[in-house]
């Protein structure tokens, strides 16, 4: 999808329908807008259902004040406006109330952004704007002020949270990122001390550099790869829904029976891939006119040193990564389920993914098919699609509810003369 060449009222309606249905706004709250070229700003209407927007229902306002669109434009207009001025090189709002981020509004406290690599780089310095009554002059005034210093992404006390960027859908990755920051660290608070990456950290992973690969042009495409990519599409926008991963983190890959492989593309919208968005790669190269992930060549590994794994998936929910950016050990003898599905969970130290590809491949194995690697992501292998997937859903479900289970009482795993038992009845190595 080139979301860049929609008209912005789609642009509008897409993303607003998007953090609607993720309960991330309710039906009167949030507004929305893109300043076109023309100087025009494009914004979501005021008393309208956001869970029912048309394009229709999008309003203008020209540069020199004028209306155009059958309802009034949201009462936040100001502020959209007084950004807008302070910051020219922004083309684009999200302004929302996702819960866990009124809750850090309400607490004046800002998301950690260096728990996990990439959040600080898409989110950038987080401010924080003095509360002032909404759609007032004064509060647009107070969130344009952060914005004026260089700010894209700014709390608002006891509100919600402003997001702008180059265009919408950045302001987007933004604005999710800093909501799963929120989430990330309000469950690793249930469990333990959260852990911080250094700077240093940070810039290690965002030094990682696209594995050097030649290309080739494919000639054929077979009926198993058109499955393999139909399938892990439809696959990949299930995890997005599911909140499995965000926009554009999060990689899925699948061998091919010639032995090559199917891989998420770089930086590519994962609600909206498309099965030719899908990278693939055979004999070390990439298809032509594509990027693969960053994280392709760990994948080949894998698939080089394991002959029974036919799909990997990469990803980062927030509450098995809880565990991850804490001290905290994450148990899979706690339902049957969990432990016949996930078994052993290796934990590797910061970075061992992309600084020793060999031996992060060497840790999998028929009772280790998950890896937690501290502060940035978890690793599920399967024997198929499917099965790497129903994986990476049972380690998110049961991490969540391993930590609701802490504020209950003291967790009663199953025995170790239980687990034999479970070993023996399926047949587990």
């Amino acid at each position: 999808m080139h979301f860049e060449l929609q008209h912005p009222a789609d642009q509008l309606v897409m993303i607003m329908d998007r953090i609607y249905k993720y309960g991330m706004t309710t039906t009167s709250g949030g507004n929305l807008s893109v300043r076109d070229d023309n100087g025009d700003i494009w914004i979501t209407p005021a008393g309208i259902d956001k869970g029912s927007l048309t394009r229709n229902d999008i309003m203008q306002v020209k540069p020199d004040g004028t209306v155009i669109g059958p309802h009034k434009p949201s009462s936040e207009l100001p502020f959209h406006r007084d950004i807008y001025r302070a910051r020219p090189d922004l083309k684009a709002i999200v302004h929302a109330h996702p819960p866990t981020l009124v809750a850090f509004s309400l607490a004046r406290r800002i998301p950690n952004t260096h728990l996990v690599s990439n959040a600080s780089l898409v989110c950038g310095d987080v401010a924080m704007a003095k509360y002032a009554v909404p759609g007032s002059e004064q509060l647009g005034r107070n969130i344009a002020d952060e914005f004026a210093k260089g700010h894209n992404t700014v709390l608002l006390e006891n509100h919600g949270v402003v997001c702008g960027g180059p265009n919408l859908y950045r302001a987007f990755m933004a604005f999710e990122t800093l909501d799963f920051c929120g989430r990330l660290e309000t469950d690793a608070a249930k469990i333990g001390k959260a852990r911080s990456l250094t700077d240093a950290q940070i810039n290690l992973d965002s030094s990682k550099a696209h594995p050097p690969m030649d290309s080739f042009v494919e000639h054929r495409i077979s009926s198993e790869e058109c499955a393999g990519r139909r399938d892990m599409c439809t696959l990949i926008h299930r995890a997005y829904d599911q909140r499995l991963f965000t926009s554009t983190q999060g990689t899925f890959s699948m061998r091919l029976s010639d032995g090559s492989f199917l891989i998420t593309p770089f930086m590519k919208d994962r609600k909206y891939l498309e099965p030719q968005d899908i990278v693939r790669i055979k004999n070390g190269m990439s298809e032509t006119g594509k990027i693969p992930s960053r994280s392709a060549l760990l994948h080949k590994e894998i698939y080089d040193q394991h002959a029974g794994v036919n799909a990997v998936i990469i990803a980062h929910p927030p509450a098995i990564m809880a565990f991850a950016v804490t001290e905290a050990e994450f148990d899979s003898r706690t339902i049957p389920e969990s432990y016949i599905m996930l078994r052993n969970v290796k934990r590797l130290p910061f970075a061992s993914s992309q600084l020793d590809v060999a031996g992060t491949a060497a840790s999998f194995s028929a009772s280790s098919p998950v890896l937690m690697v501290d502060n940035q992501c978890v690793i599920v292998v399967g024997d198929s699609l499917l099965n790497a997937f129903d994986r990476l859903e049972v380690l998110e479900y049961s991490a969540a509810a391993v930590i609701a289970a802490r504020s209950i009482g003291p967790i009663v795993s199953i025995s170790p003369e239980e687990v034999k038992d479970i070993e023996k009845a399926f047949h587990l190595e």
